[in-house]
């Protein structure tokens, strides 16, 4: 059998081995390249120069490109919205001296700094301040998130992707996390705060990023109809060695809008559907009850984070879950360590993760502008040597 890029990432979520671990690079937003990266990858393949596109203009990825999907027999392509027509808190980027700014549909500043800038940070929230009442949460200018022109040419790709090409893509969400969009919009200490103090404020917050979504993705898999597979979605829920909020404040204001977003995009779906969850950081106890809210993908394996060891996860949740990167440490290994360092950790995290199926092989989160391109072909070298079933 000839395997085609879509059967083998439907293998991979259906936890049976296909022949050989399925490989993503530019896939969502989460699993992409920063374009400082990017174009050093090209020179080092000896490609030929072009202009980089820019796929999320706050992480900086680059676009990829076909001589690059094809060069690394990449299996999974992107299906995210389209910038929408109308945005009225939007402002394109400026450069402020320092520093080059703007604000996004959200009203979320950001900025990041002309001289060695690698992506934009957060500068400034619209819902912050201790006088933010419930009532300014409904007059705020929310995105319109069916907004026609998101929409004028997902169906098409789609369908070029599944039916033309043989590829399995990701749908791509609307925006962060429902809990994200939280912090983002109040900032997150006057939105941690509200968690103790103001629950009606945070309730309300929460309650409206839920409503855009649902109404986003009604509309985005009405759109795409009968040949989804993945969709995306995320909460960056932990830091490095803990979670972000307890356990206890997690079910209390976030369990249920991710229950009934998860069940939401399930039952409209056309087909059966792999809800790709991404969370960051030290996520292993929250495993079991992400499980049971409806995720069938997790995103990535923070194998530097705390409890993330590969093995035991594995072992523990290999069943219920696919598990969605972690082929290489991207904090130390892939950007300082040599390219026989990098080899280890990849056949180290294949041999942990890919028995069974279940397992699509992507650096743990987007690759950072200063990996160096010679490791990240030894990554793709590992993973042609080790990844075979």
């Amino acid at each position: 059998m000839t395997w085609t890029s879509y059967q083998r990432v439907k293998a991979a979520l259906e936890h049976r081995e296909p022949d050989r671990v399925p490989f993503d690079l530019g896939g969502s937003v989460l699993t992409g390249m920063n374009r400082v990266a990017y174009k050093n990858l090209r020179e080092y393949l000896g490609l030929p120069e072009v202009e980089i596109r820019i796929y999320d203009p706050i992480q900086q990825l680059a676009h990829i490109d076909q001589d690059v999907l094809d060069r690394l027999l990449v299996d999974v392509r992107p299906v995210d919205p389209d910038p929408p027509a109308r945005a009225p808190l939007a402002t394109p980027v400026v450069n402020e001296g320092d520093y080059y700014a703007f604000t996004d549909e959200w009203g979320i500043t950001w900025k990041m700094p002309v001289e060695g800038g690698f992506y934009f940070d957060m500068r400034g929230h619209p819902l912050a301040g201790s006088d933010v009442t419930v009532a300014d949460v409904e007059r705020h200018p929310w995105p319109d998130p069916v907004d026609p022109a998101r929409f004028a040419t997902m169906k098409v790709r789609a369908d070029r992707f599944v039916y033309e090409e043989k590829k399995a893509y990701i749908l791509g969400r609307n925006a962060a996390g429902i809990l994200e969009i939280a912090l983002w919009m109040r900032g997150f200490e006057d939105f941690f705060c509200d968690l103790h103090l103001n629950p009606p404020l945070a309730e309300a917050i929460l309650e409206k990023v839920t409503e855009i979504k649902m109404r986003y993705w009604q509309r985005a898999l009405e759109t795409v109809g009968e040949n989804v597979m993945i969709v995306s979605e995320a909460d960056d829920i932990a830091t490095q060695r803990s979670l972000l909020i307890s356990p206890e404040m997690y079910e209390r204001y976030v369990a249920a809008r991710h229950r009934r977003l998860f069940e939401h995009i399930k039952k409209t779906a056309r087909a059966r559907v792999y809800i790709f969850y991404h969370s960051c950081g030290a996520v292993k106890d929250m495993i079991p009850q992400l499980i049971d809210e409806g995720i069938e993908i997790l995103n990535p394996v923070q194998v530097s984070a705390g409890g993330m060891d590969t093995r035991a996860l594995k072992r523990e949740f290999g069943r219920d879950i696919t598990f969605w990167g972690g082929g290489v440490d991207t904090q130390r290994v892939l950007p300082f360590g040599t390219p026989e360092e990098v080899k280890a950790e990849v056949k180290r995290r294949i041999e942990d993760l890919a028995p069974g199926g279940g397992f699509v092989f992507n650096t743990v989160h987007n690759v950072q502008g200063d990996v160096p391109p010679r490791n990240y072909m030894a990554m793709w070298e590992a993973l042609l040597e080790y990844g075979l079933y």
